[in-house]
């Protein structure tokens, strides 16, 4: 026992253990083989133009063409190939900018401190457009730095030229490598929502049960995403994308069935599970779903009633393509004005995109005054570092600065070694090639195993275009931890944002959709019912991501943030009970009276005043009989436990 205590004693803090802790994903071989080529080709090409490494003018257009292709070659994410060439498109368009923008960005005075100010507030507001138009506005401060202390003998538009060429090449290895993959995105994504039913269904009765339950609420936001995004944006596969819309919305019912099956701890049938995987083989296109459908149930508990339900209506609409049509339920094309309209509230409209423009511009600033008082060589790395950490779209600030610089003070010391032990030849393609290689693998492994790897590639790319000194392995650590001290003390401690208890809002935006998902379970038509719902686990999925990176900051905001976690638990706890409600009134329980739903959403919406308020909810019992009666439980059990976490709430301000 003592030595369990000397162990538990000896453990990092639980901020630091999230820090550091990383899932390894698979390693993408087909995206390791793109990068290994398409990243240095430009780079071998000059070289073999020029006649080796000593040639000036066709080094720094192989610099600048893989400056291209690494660009484009980062840029493409697993998803339809639409939005691969989107992203592709958005980081090319945007790099260019930033060489040309660059070159006003040099020297000293007062000119490149406004050029840098008003190219970081652009960024930032551009950056809540959508997902291609932020990572183009990271490329545009990270072209724009890197082209800050960039000297070549090309002019500005040659330069811009061999670039693009860079990015077309490496577009055509994206487009290559999209025929090799023989499985739709899109049809992926609705597959793996039956996947995760069937994982439900299985895991009834265990411990296993509710992460089974938020793996399938994760992938069901995801295909919704993909399938009404794909089909909103895109006229050449509209029939295939309404049929998949379709699937989605008849698996509601089945979905609805399952909850209340976990929930009521019955198990469903094997039938069902294995109709279930046969559906997801059907949807994924690997099987052809079979004519015999699982028969109708007469008699058991209504969550398994439902769940055969369920399974038979999306056996219908899977195995026919005209139903799937039909079941899509088509959506109006929003008109300019409201596409103005929607623009603008992402954007200036926004109080957290106008916050975090201000506090990119301002960091921004700091690194470009940096830049101008450092007395090291090349320290355009200050704001290089300074843009890569605080674009918002990868989570906790602190966590990007911390991964950053160790991540990147591990890249110096193996870009160095690599400079130092490697001729000054055709050796450094084969190092750029697996740097580049390693690449994807490591972006899908953590932020800081990407900068490992990220940092030699750069230096390795620099030192073909500018011989640097060996003194300049001092001066790019240094770049580097002077970065990061600027993020995290003008972009992280001194902004009240940090500080604030992290769920309040939010928490309150799920107590909210929650009361929405009560009126229109007991009032509203299944449509209503269905979007509802959605919203509400939306709401909860978004209070789990928002836990994770907050966990991984150092206290008080991990302790803040973990005091929430049984309250998250106890809201979804809720929804479930919401839905297994709704499933025993479809079996034949009476209907709630109106009276009680009243009263329980009024207890629902209070709650959610409660916590944007910050005050304690009051300690009154609700009262319900029937099918409201776990949901009463439930809510009460939601509201004693954020009376217990107010006090520390409360203190903590």
């Amino acid at each position: 026992m003592a030595g369990w205590r000397r162990q538990r004693a000896l453990r990092a803090p639980a901020w630091l253990e999230a820090l550091v802790r990383t899932s390894p994903p698979p390693v993408p071989w087909r995206d390791v083989a793109r990068f290994a080529v398409a990243v240095p080709a430009p780079l071998a090409l000059a070289v073999a133009v020029g006649g080796g490494m000593d040639s000036a003018a066709p080094l720094a257009a192989g610099v600048f063409g893989t400056m291209g292709a690494l660009a484009a070659s980062l840029a493409p994410q697993p998803g339809p190939l639409r939005d691969r060439l989107r992203r592709v498109g958005a980081a090319t368009g945007f790099g260019m900018l930033g060489l040309l923008a660059g070159q006003y960005a040099t020297g000293g005075g007062w000119e490149p401190v406004v050029v840098i100010a008003l190219l970081s507030a652009a960024a930032a507001l551009v950056s809540a457009v959508n997902a291609a138009l932020s990572l183009g506005a990271l490329q545009l401060l990270i072209y724009t730095a890197l082209a800050s202390g960039l000297v070549t003998p090309l002019p500005a538009v040659a330069g811009v030229g061999f670039f693009l060429c860079g990015a077309a090449w490496a577009t055509l290895a994206t487009l290559v490598q999209s025929r090799t993959e023989a499985l739709d995105p899109d049809r992926a994504a609705v597959a793996a929502v039956f996947t995760r039913i069937a994982a439900l269904l299985s895991a009834v009765g265990s411990d296993r049960a509710p992460d089974a339950r938020r793996a399938l609420t994760t992938a069901l936001n995801a295909a919704y995403d993909r399938v009404i995004r794909s089909r909103s944006r895109s006229a050449g596969r509209s029939r295939e994308l309404s049929e998949l819309a379709g699937v989605l919305n008849a698996a509601a019912p089945l979905v609805e069935g399952a909850v209340a099956a976990a929930r009521a701890g019955v198990p469903a049938g094997r039938e069902d599970v294995t109709a279930v995987h046969a559906l997801a083989a059907g949807v994924a296109g690997t099987r052809q779903l079979s004519g015999r459908r699982p028969p109708p149930l007469e008699g058991g508990h209504p969550a398994v009633r439902a769940v055969r339900h369920g399974v038979r209506l999306v056996w219908n609409v899977v195995g026919d393509p005209e139903e799937r049509a039909t079941a899509a339920a088509p959506s109006p094309a929003p008109t300019p004005r409201e596409r103005l309209r929607e623009l603008a509230d992402h954007t200036l409209g926004s109080r957290d995109t106008r916050s975090f423009a201000v506090r990119l511009s301002l960091c921004m600033t700091v690194a470009e005054i940096a830049r101008q008082y450092l007395p090291v060589e090349r320290p355009y790395w200050v704001l290089l570092t300074v843009a890569i950490i605080l674009k918002p779209d990868f989570g906790s600030v602190f966590t990007r600065a911390v991964q950053r610089g160790v991540g990147t003070i591990l890249g110096v010391l193996l870009g160095s070694a690599l400079l130092a032990a490697l001729p000054h030849d055709a050796w450094v393609l084969l190092a750029l090639a697996g740097a580049a290689a390693v690449l994807p693998w490591a972006r899908d492994t953590s932020f800081g195993l990407f900068s490992v790897f990220q940092t030699p590639l750069i230096i390795l790319l620099l030192d073909v275009a500018l011989p640097s000194e060996p003194g300049l392995v001092v001066a790019r650590l240094l770049d580097t931890l002077v970065g990061c001290a600027i993020v995290l003390v003008f972009g992280y401690l001194l902004w009240p944002q940090t500080w604030r208890a992290p769920f309040d809002e939010a928490m309150a935006g799920a107590a909210l959709a929650l009361d929405a998902f009560v009126a229109a379970a007991f009032t509203g038509d299944p449509a209503e019912r269905r979007r509802a719902r959605r919203r509400t686990y939306r709401a909860l999925t978004e209070l789990q991501t928002q836990l994770q990176r907050r966990l991984a900051e150092p206290p008080p905001i991990s302790t803040r943030a973990a005091a929430w976690w049984p309250v998250i638990v106890q809201l979804e706890r809720t929804a479930d009970a919401v839905t297994e409600a709704v499933i025993a009134t479809r079996g034949g329980d009476p209907a709630p009276d109106p009276a009680q739903v009243a009263a329980l959403r009024r207890a629902i919406h209070r709650l959610g005043d409660d916590i944007g308020a910050r005050r304690t909810p009051d300690d009154a019992e609700l009262h319900a009989d029937g099918v409201l009666a776990p949901v009463a439980r439930e809510v009460d059990a939601a509201r004693r436990l954020v009376r217990e976490t107010a006090p520390g709430r409360r203190g903590g301000h």
